[in-house]
């Protein structure tokens, strides 16, 4: 399919999707579960984009499977653990914030969802137009990255919920793993699939976008929604604890724990 009508399609099938749940998610009280929608979201704009695009075969296949299996295991795990949590805070506080406006807030929040899973899947569509007819060493370095940082996602993931499983680690902070290197190591890997992602796209017309959106994520994660979100609610559940854990160890990057300085 031409560019400007797969781009179209792309960003139609977004943008009508995430007012579909809209409102009945809204009603009820179901939110949260907008992230959900926005990882496979993306994997599925990627996999459109891959299917559909005219650029080289091979490279297409190679990222629809990135996208596809990237988006359907962070899907699963965002809806596993909403089960287990009953919701994610952040919404019960934007719910509590917007009183009686709620509902159209959440419309204003749905469609910024659905904007960026369109700007997030920029890289794939310019990969799939990309007309170089073989492999190239970043295509390679790539799908290198994007493995090393899946797999350290979903060892983060599955070590977490181990820990969380035993009614013995209750009120405790997990350091066990790759917990014991960074406090947020499932971070850390999702950043790293997006800058294979970026390695895979640079050489492809436009393909600094996938460099646009590592960094875009990295500014999320570091400074919006992820780390300071998720370092607030630890403080307000295990207190000394996760201070001292803050104290010795990386707040993102996997390094050796540092030695706790005695007073």
């Amino acid at each position: 399919m031409a560019p400007g009508p797969l781009f179209l399609l792309g960003s139609g099938l977004s943008i009508a999707t995430f007012l579909a749940a809209w409102w009945p998610w809204t009603r009820a009280g179901r939110e949260s579960h907008v992230d959900v929608l926005w990882a496979l979201m993306v994997a599925g704009l990627g996999g459109l984009y891959a299917a559909a695009g005219e650029g080289w075969g091979p490279r297409r296949l190679l990222i629809g499977l990135m996208a596809l299996t990237w988006g359907v295991r962070l899907a699963q795990h965002l809806h596993r653990r909403l089960r287990q949590d009953s919701g994610d805070g952040r919404y019960h506080a934007m719910r509590a914030a917007a009183g009686e406006r709620h509902a159209v807030f959440m419309l204003g929040f749905f469609l910024m969802q659905a904007l960026v899973a369109i700007g997030l899947s920029f890289p794939y569509f310019f990969i799939a137009h990309d007309p170089h007819p073989s492999w190239r060493m970043l295509d390679l370095a790539g799908a290198s990255v994007w493995l090393l940082g899946l797999g350290i996602e979903s060892l983060a993931d599955a070590q977490l919920a181990r820990w969380r499983g035993d009614a013995a680690n209750a009120g405790r902070t997990c350091r066990a793993g790759l917990w014991k290197w960074s406090r947020h190591p499932n971070y850390f890997g999702e950043w790293l699939t997006w800058c294979g992602i970026a390695l895979i796209a640079w050489p492809a017309p436009q393909g600094w976008t996938g460099a646009a959106a590592a960094a875009f994520l990295l500014i999320l994660v570091l400074f919006v929604s992820g780390i300071p979100h998720t370092e607030r609610q630890a403080l307000r559940s295990r207190g000394e604890d996760y201070r001292r854990y803050q104290r010795t160890t990386s707040a993102f990057i996997p390094l050796p724990p540092r030695r706790e300085l005695s007073a």
